[in-house]
């Protein structure tokens, strides 16, 4: 399934952390961005996450 990739995410994280990213992405012969996206997609999915259509922002308490 094709997705439209139009947005960008940085994180920073524990070299620990990025190393087993690699080495999972080496063993599946993915990218690092292409086995980030596996992994959330397989969490949504064991955890019945569903998007919604429109991007849902947290409004402020108007104070």
């Amino acid at each position: 399934m094709s997705r439209l990739k139009d947005e960008t995410l940085s994180i920073r994280t524990s070299a620990e952390i990025k190393q087993l990213l690699r080495l999972a992405a080496d063993r599946e012969r993915r990218s690092v961005a292409s086995m980030i996206e596996i992994l959330v997609l397989e969490y949504a999915r064991v955890h019945e996450l569903r998007a919604s259509s429109s991007e849902h922002k947290p409004e402020g308490n108007g104070v």
